[in-house]
C-alpha cells in the first residue's frame, strides 16, 4: 500500500509552492489528488492544478451522490466558501503514494477513511510575523488586494491550527518554512525514508518550542 502525505499548515506558509515542487520531483514518484473549492480561483490559479473550481451546483450533486470525503466551509466577506476533498477516484493506495494540500480537519477525515498508517501529515510552519509580511506581500501582488479577508483567514488560522488541536491530532513533527530549499529538502527525506505516519515521540528536534512562536 502507498501512503498519502497531506501538506498543511496556516496561510502563507508556503504550501501552494512546496506542494507544487514535491509533486514536480520525479524522484519521489507523487500522485497528486486534487481538491475542490466553490471560490474563485485567484490570479494565476488554473483550473485543475490549485483546486478544481466548481459552482455551488456541482458542489450539491458530489454531496448527494455520497462521493463527498470531507468538506469545509468559510464564512468570508465575500460569502461563503466551500473546500473539499471528492471520491471521484484520484486516490488508489494500491498504486503508489499521494500528495494533497489540506486543514486539519481534512487530514482527520482523510485519515478515518484511508487508516491512520495510510495518512503522513506534513505540517508547515512559519513564524508569525513573517507569516504576516509574507501574506501582505502576496495580497499587494494581486494588484487588487483583499485586505479585509486576508486578515480574517490570517486569524481564522490561530484558532483552525492551535496548538491545543494540533496535539490532539497527535501531530508533534514540523516543518519550518525559513528557507524553502531547507524546508524541500526535510520533506523529500521523510517521503523518501518512507516515515511512519504515527506520530513522532515529543523529543523530537522539529517539535515546536516556546521561543519559536
Amino acid at each position: 500500500m502507498g501512503r498519502l502525505y497531506i501538506l498543511m499548515g496556516k496561510s502563507a506558509t508556503g504550501k501552494d509552492t512546496l506542494y507544487q515542487r514535491l509533486a514536480n520531483d520525479r524522484e519521489l514518484k507523487l500522485n497528486r489528488v486534487v481538491g475542490y473549492t466553490t471560490r474563485p480561483p485567484r490570479e494565476g490559479e488554473i483550473n485543475g492544478r490549485e483546486y478544481r473550481f466548481v459552482d455551488q451546483d456541482e458542489r450539491k450533486r458530489i454531496h448527494e451522490s455520497g462521493r463527498m470525503i470531507e468538506e469545509r466551509v468559510y464564512h468570508t466577506v465575500f460569502g461563503d466558501w466551500y473546500y473539499f476533498t471528492a471520491d471521484d477516484g484520484q486516490i488508489d493506495l494500491r498504486t503508489g503514494d499521494y500528495l494533497m494540500i489540506g486543514t486539519l480537519e481534512a487530514y482527520l477525515s482523510i485519515q478515518r477513511r484511508f487508516g491512520a498508517v495510510n495518512v503522513v501529515p506534513l505540517y508547515i510552519e512559519v513564524e508569525d510575523g513573517e507569516r504576516l509580511k509574507r501574506a501582505i506581500e502576496r495580497e499587494e501582488r494581486t494588484g487588487t488586494p483583499k485586505y479585509a479577508e486576508m486578515c480574517r483567514r490570517y486569524l481564522a488560522d490561530e484558532q483552525d491550527f492551535s496548538e491545543e488541536r494540533l496535539k490532539d491530532a497527535g501531530i508533534m513533527r514540523r516543518y519550518r518554512n525559513r528557507s524553502m530549499e531547507e524546508c524541500l529538502s526535510e520533506l523529500r527525506a521523510r517521503i523518501r525514508d518512507g516515515a511512519p505516519a504515527e506520530p513522532e515521540h515529543p523529543g523530537d528536534s522539529r517539535q515546536t518550542d516556546k521561543n519559536y512562536r
